[in-house]
């Protein structure tokens, strides 16, 4: 297509976005990734040695992964090969693989920038490996999720994984007062408006000059804007936010670790991010349920009931009028005492449970219906405990093989703290009533 533009004399004269006007030059020229460019680096280490392997680049959009993919390639003297995962099948990939076999024939290598490298099932992912040993291509994928996640063992031993970061306030600043030396004017904002911008961008570099470059095309002479003007004009982007990927759960960890840590603040923050993201808030009363009984526990036995009732009233009202009853279940959760016992105490139980067989009860506690299990001693000795002194018999009910076992040890926390007098009452009780036995 690019051949086609120049033959027909219009490369020069179509129109370019600002931001692929100003895609770097250089590598000197990228910003907001200095871990991997800085002269401490890791890619700039792998320049100074001339030894660049395969690579996957893991980030949010807008943070420069092709553009320095690109430039690798320069640098290294590497020919560039560019393919997107969804526009390409495996047949496509074969075509790419020979022309990087007949350019290493003339003593020429071939990088290979594969863009949303994620979305190639296993089996394509598969394709790659051959290719990248004999050192037909270097491999750079790019991807926007989790390649832990979404890129096979295989691929992944062979690529060093890169981490891109969205760009900081100072980052898309810096493109800003570039993009307004290009234009050869100032972005008719004043600096609210500005920093607005900036937000709006939510670390994606292409999204800032995009949005510089509407506010450039709605201005007058002499116009400027403030923050309000400023989002009639652009609108509102939508936040990034993928409720089938990492976006999903990084918001709903950041949500769970806040109300566990007792913030209510933040925990409300990450609640209406996630709402405004789009997410199913049926989805959010299952998590706060979920909170409810690992993080509050006994602590608080109205936590769950407050859960639950928070889940029923979103059913009975629907949205929004129901997504108050849940902001008021995430307040109720945060500022509630904390306790994990229950939840420890369920997970030593599952691993004893699993880890001493099939162990009988003691007899003393099973039922005897017949007159044979009566013989074999089933029922004998049992002790009915509403007939004991303090409705507390003291027995042991573990198998005998294994002794008594302790698993919940309630702390001294919210209600907790009564249900602690009272196992320590209870055990004070079974040693003075075993020690008389």
């Amino acid at each position: 297509m690019s051949d086609l533009f120049q033959a027909s004399g219009l490369a020069d004269q179509a129109p370019r976005p600002l931001a692929d006007r100003m895609r770097p030059a250089k590598l000197a020229d990228v910003v907001g990734q200095e871990h991997l460019l800085g002269p401490e680096g890791t890619l700039s280490r792998m320049l100074r040695t001339r030894t660049l392997g395969s690579l996957v680049f893991w980030g949010p959009p807008g943070t420069g992964k092709t553009t320095i993919a690109r430039l690798l390639a320069s640098e290294t003297d590497l020919a560039f090969e560019q393919v997107s995962a969804i526009f390409t099948g495996v047949a496509d990939l074969k075509k790419v693989f020979e022309l990087a076999r007949g350019r290493r024939s003339t003593g020429k290598a071939t990088l290979l920038f594969v863009d949303e490298i994620h979305r190639f099932n296993r089996a394509q992912q598969d394709s790659f490996l051959p290719v990248m040993e004999d050192g037909t291509i270097t491999l750079v994928g790019a991807t926007t999720e989790n390649p832990s996640f979404e890129l096979n063992a295989a691929l992944l031993s062979r690529s060093h994984v890169m981490t891109f970061h969205s760009l900081n306030r100072e980052a898309l600043e810096k493109l800003l007062l570039r993009a307004e030396e290009v234009e050869g004017k100032a972005l008719p904002l004043d600096e609210d408006a500005r920093q607005v911008l900036i937000r709006m961008a939510d670390g994606d570099g292409r999204s800032a000059l995009t949005l510089a470059e509407d506010v450039w095309r709605a201005s007058s002479e002499n116009e400027v804007f403030d923050a309000e003007q400023l989002q009639d004009i652009v609108q509102r982007r939508a936040p990034i936010y993928d409720k089938s990927a990492d976006g999903h759960y990084n918001l709903i960890s950041a949500l769970h670790k806040s109300v566990r840590g007792s913030d209510p603040d933040a925990a409300l923050y990450w609640f209406c991010r996630m709402l405004d993201g789009g997410e199913d808030p049926l989805y959010m009363a299952r998590r706060l349920i979920r909170m409810a009984v690992e993080d509050i526990g006994l602590a608080d036995p109205n936590a769950l009931v407050q859960a639950n009732a928070s889940r029923d009233a979103y059913q009975m009202l629907g949205s929004p009028e129901g997504e108050l009853a849940l902001a008021q279940t995430v307040v109720y959760l945060a500022t509630a005492p904390k306790s994990n016992s229950v939840y420890t105490a369920y997970k030593a139980a599952v691993r004893a449970a699993k880890s001493h067989g099939s162990l009988l009860p003691p007899k003393h506690i099973l039922n005897a219906p017949t007159k044979l299990m009566k013989q074999e001693g089933y029922g004998d000795g049992y002790q009915y405990d509403h007939d004991a002194p303090d409705g507390f018999s003291g027995q042991d009910y573990f198998p005998e093989e294994m002794g008594r076992q302790t698993y919940y040890d309630p702390p001294e926390r919210g209600f907790e703290r009564d249900l602690r007098k009272r196992l320590e009452y209870w055990d004070r009780l079974r040693k003075e009533r075993q020690g008389r036995s």
